[in-house]
């Protein structure tokens, strides 16, 4: 490590000294591109299921609260992997594990497509499982080889490919989705995971051959023990997270997919804190817990995980406000991620020049104008005009907080001997944002969808003519009619561009209820049905805004949750000390030491 650090400063003094620039190693152009094809990989994994999300819900028939695992139980295995392979790259090298990786990714990619075939929910989830096993080793495997192979004063630009690479997958991931589904058919998703299987096979023939395994010289035993505890402490601090209903709170930490697993982390806590300072090579440095610029970092990194998990949702909200089909919606995302790459391209030259600080506090700023824009603006007025500024304006500033500001925060504070473990801690924590999230925005979702009935039944028209009696039991308008099983499935089902056609299922289970207690009257009420599902085609527009409105409140909330959680973003860097020393000073440090 001394050895290391001696050539850093060396370097230092040869820059300050106006010595040429240190030269890439021959052929590592070839080695980047690999790493970055599994960056792109992961980060697109993440959001290229997004705007298929309904679409397998629908196709295996599971509702919201259930299809988000999808989602979920790959954050919560990424969360749980993500410390062990970077322990694990420190060790035995970034080459071993970030193939090992890679193998893993592509496994599960190839299991989550074969689900599709055999119609098993369970085996989708589970392949997602194997998937995220990969994953979280890809993503800080490569970010510390980026962020220590280069030399320091290139560190803010390649950081900055990384975050670009990252944050333009992650962001136009749901637009190769919409693209797969449009290509292959709504209900030939699996295709979207067998994208990834020819991807992972070039990594795996290429890198044995070209890649380099760093890793660290002094070998200890592996803290089996530490990994056990961990691994165990974030399942349980994520589940029990995922599983709490913010809008009934009190309650909700009372059950027991709750509170047992937020006792667990607790009661384990201390247990792990302990082996951790009597491993020989613990499975995280509790040191960084102590330093005040590490801590700012970590929960900057929760901040950016919850703001970043925002756009899983984006397809949704732009299918809803510009009532297309479900499935559709991630082709506007390629709007959110031009302002990514601009943002993500800028950020790492920023940095090297003005420091990461205003760099990140700039992407708050953007999440913060992007998510009051949708809240206030493109909920309130939907069109194309206001929902691809709102892509834009979120997008820009996604681009200043993925990845790179972070990144470089963390390895700033760091050796670069365990670049990889402490890049793995930050992605942990970072997991935590995005593990619950999801299942606090999808609450919003949940909840506006409670009152879609009785919003859609006062859209429809009002049937005229009938007694009292007859209209207090069964007239659209009131909601105290039950709705057949087959018709309350079409309706959660539904989008904005299929609700006409649940009302008319509606419309015709109150008709069949008349049917049923006055048989006698019955060719005078179905020539009354086939008026009134006439009268429905006539009020489509109502109804599909009145939709569209329903729906939108939920996303309202998602918006104004991101803009709070940005916001503590911004309070967070202000004790934030930044390390930018001149050249010159590093020199003079340099030569003193």
């Amino acid at each position: 490590m001394m050895h290391h650090k001696m050539m850093s400063k060396s370097h230092g003094v040869a820059a300050a000294e106006g010595a040429p620039k240190a030269k890439m190693p021959k052929g590592y152009l070839l080695v980047a591109v690999v790493y970055l094809l599994g960056l792109c990989l992961g980060a697109l994994d993440m959001s290229i299921v997004n705007p298929a999300r309904t679409v397998i819900q629908n196709t295996m028939s599971i509702d919201d609260s259930l299809g988000v695992w999808i989602i979920t139980i790959y954050t919560l295995a990424y969360a749980a992997s993500i410390p062990v392979m970077g322990k694990l790259a420190d060790r035995h090298g970034r080459k071993s594990i970030y193939l090992l990786c890679v193998l893993l990714f592509g496994t599960g990619s190839l299991l989550c497509g074969i689900s599709q075939s055999v119609g098993s929910f369970e085996m989708l989830l589970f392949a997602r499982i194997v998937q995220a096993l990969g994953g979280g080793g890809i993503m800080p495997v490569a970010t510390a080889e980026f962020g220590t192979a280069f030399p320091e004063e290139m560190r803010g630009m390649a950081l900055g490919i990384v975050g670009m690479v990252y944050g333009l997958a992650s962001i136009l991931g749901p637009s190769v989705g919409s693209a797969i589904l449009d290509i292959f058919g709504q209900t030939q998703w699996q295709y979207i995971f067998f994208l990834n299987v020819p991807i992972c096979l070039a990594i795996l023939i290429i890198g044995p051959k070209r890649m380099k395994n760093a890793k660290m010289d002094d070998v200890k035993p592996i803290d089996g023990l530490g990994i056990l505890l961990l691994t165990c402490m974030t399942l349980s601090l994520m589940y029990g997270l995922k599983n709490i209903n913010f809008f009934n709170f009190a309650e909700s930490v009372q059950e027991t997919t709750v509170w047992p697993f937020l006792l667990v982390f607790v009661l384990l806590l201390p247990l792990f804190v302990l082996r951790e300072k009597r491993a020989a090579d613990p499975i995280m440095n509790l040191s960084y817990f102590k330093n005040a610029n590490i801590i700012i970092t970590l929960l900057c990194a929760v901040v950016s995980g919850i703001v970043m998990m925002g756009t899983i949702f984006f397809p949704q909200f732009c299918e809803n406000a510009m009532m297309m089909k479900s499935g559709s919606g991630g082709y506007l995302l390629a709007i959110l991620g031009v302002g990514t790459a601009f943002g993500a391209m800028g950020s790492g030259k920023l940095i090297d020049q003005h420091g990461v600080r205003p760099v990140l506090a700039a992407g708050f700023v953007g999440a913060i104008a992007g998510s009051l824009f949708m809240a206030f603006v493109a909920c309130e007025y939907p069109s194309t005009l206001t929902v691809c500024a709102t892509m834009f304006i979120t997008g820009l500033g996604l681009g200043f907080t993925m990845g790179t500001p972070l990144n470089y925060m963390m390895l700033q504070n760091t050796d670069d001997a365990e670049s990889s473990s402490a890049l793995a801690t930050m992605s942990l924590v970072r997991s935590i944002g995005t593990a619950v999230a999801p299942a606090i925005m999808v609450a919003f979702i949940v909840h506006a969808s409670a009152g879609m009935q009785t919003a859609l039944m006062e859209a429809m028209p009002k049937v005229p003519g009938m007694s009292a009696a007859m209209t207090q039991q069964a007239e659209p308008g009131t909601t105290t009619m039950e709705l057949s099983p087959q018709t309350l499935e079409q309706l959660q089902n539904s989008d904005v561009t299929t609700v006409v056609d649940a009302c008319k299922s509606i419309a015709t289970d109150m008709f069949s209820q008349m049917e049923a207690t006055d048989k006698a009257s019955a060719p005078m009420i179905e020539k009354a049905r086939d008026a009134y599902l006439a009268q429905i085609d006539d009020a489509a527009e109502d109804i599909q805004i009145a939709y569209q409105q329903t729906m939108n409140g939920g996303f309202r909330g998602m918006a104004i949750f991101v803009t709070i959680c940005a916001a503590l973003g911004l309070l967070l860097l202000i004790p934030y000390k930044e390390k930018r020393p001149a050249k010159a000073e590093k020199a003079a440090k340099a030569v003193e030491a």
